[in-house]
């Protein structure tokens, strides 16, 4: 597998020049300040691969080239949207930068409720709790119709955990919901997020999984054409959240979404930690049955935890190797999966993965680091994973 590592650009507190201690060859990154909806040009593209190759590394996934919400939504300028997507998927390739992942959950990207909540040995993990997110919903935001979506318990659990928060409490967990990727949104007000949702209204599951197709219709053949592979990040987390549909939580939404566009160019990001909060997912299983279209892996570990609505459980960024996925299982069956890639004389058997989400340990604790990218925490991340490679590997020989 190549071994990569999550940058978000120069201002990244990990620089490039690290990277070489942490043993990563590849970098998965993106040009976060264009907009989505807007095509990267040519020029923005070389910069950032020559930036990336003057340290000695190689780009080798685009994370991400941002779905518009006028995308998803089949929005009145869609058309300019998907032009423009299409316009920078073929710069990427003119690069030779050949894997794009993407995701197309509505408004929000990853949610969490915590960015650096307390572990037992001293360092800090990012956190969901169903209750805090409901606090926020019913009570801070105030979503017309936010009710219907919770049981008594979890209103219950909500209104206890608001009468807990002072003004400074309910800032802070406003900003941690509404911002997902670092910097994403962080210029969103409620009333920003309120608007929003108001552009879904009449969208349902199905609905928006018709859109997604729709619009892998047009760039997956142009993917083809210019020799890319497109690969959908899940849901994180793999339920529905403020209302909103979600399309890309489970196996079979994956399976769904592949068999309506049957294109080697449209694949799947297999995210560990995002599908693994589901308890009957099976990671391994996903392989198995998907292998020929994984294009990215995130190995990353989430643990469940107690929740008043099971099928919405809180969870926490656990160690790699110390969540509810069996890591050991899903690394065995990726590289299996690249042998039979290397048998077949597949370009792109070796697949690019990368560490995700690492806890905050020792030096990150008192540095700058991004919500959920600390250094220290994915390099150990990635020093467990790149040994059960090792110890999977020297089983194959």
């Amino acid at each position: 597998m190549i071994e990569c590592w999550r940058w978000f650009g120069p201002d990244d507190p990990t620089q490039l020049s690290d990277l070489p201690q942490v043993g990563a060859t590849g970098v998965v990154t993106a040009l976060h300040d264009v907009p989505p909806g807007e095509a990267w040009t040519a020029q923005d593209i070389t910069d950032r691969k020559t930036m990336i190759e003057a340290a000695g590394l190689r780009w080798e996934v685009v994370e991400s080239l941002p779905v518009s919400e006028t995308i998803k939504t089949q929005g009145s300028d869609m058309a300019a949207h998907v032009t423009a997507y299409i316009e920078s998927m073929s710069a990427l390739a003119e690069a030779g930068v050949r894997t794009i992942c993407y995701n197309f959950m509505p408004i929000l990207d990853w949610t969490r409720t915590e960015t650096r909540a307390p572990l037992p040995h001293g360092g800090t993990a990012m956190l969901f709790d169903l209750a805090q997110f409901a606090a926020f919903d019913l009570f801070i935001l105030d979503r017309a119709g936010a009710v219907d979506d919770y049981s008594a318990e979890v209103q219950e659990a909500a209104r206890a955990a608001f009468a807990l928060m002072d003004d400074a409490a309910k800032v802070r967990l406003t900003r941690t919901v509404i911002a997902g990727l670092p910097g994403a949104n962080d210029g969103w007000t409620l009333d920003d997020v309120r608007a929003r949702l108001d552009t879904y209204r009449g969208i349902d599951a199905d609905a928006l999984r018709r859109h997604l197709i729709d619009f892998l219709a047009e760039v997956a053949p142009a993917a083809e054409r210019l020799g890319l592979r497109l690969c959908c990040h899940p849901d994180d987390p793999p339920f529905s959240l403020l209302g909103l549909p979600r399309v890309m939580s489970s196996t079979e939404d994956y399976e769904a979404v592949l068999n309506a566009v049957n294109t080697p160019a449209n694949g799947a990001t297999l995210c560990t930690g995002s599908l693994g909060v589901a308890a009957d997912f099976d990671a391994a299983g996903f392989v198995r049955r998907l292998g020929p279209r994984i294009h990215f892996v995130h190995l990353r570990n989430t643990k469940r935890l107690s929740s008043p609505d099971p099928a919405r459980p809180a969870f926490f960024e656990a160690a790699h190797l110390e969540g509810d996925t069996d890591m050991v299982a899903t690394i065995a069956a990726l590289m299996q999966e690249e042998a039979r890639r290397r048998a077949e004389g597949r370009a792109d058997h070796a697949i690019p993965m990368r560490p995700d989400h690492g806890q905050e340990l020792l030096m990150d604790r008192d540095r700058e680091s991004l919500p959920g990218y600390p250094l220290i925490g994915r390099m150990r991340g990635l020093a467990e994973l790149r040994g059960i490679m090792a110890a999977v590997a020297a089983g194959q020989t």
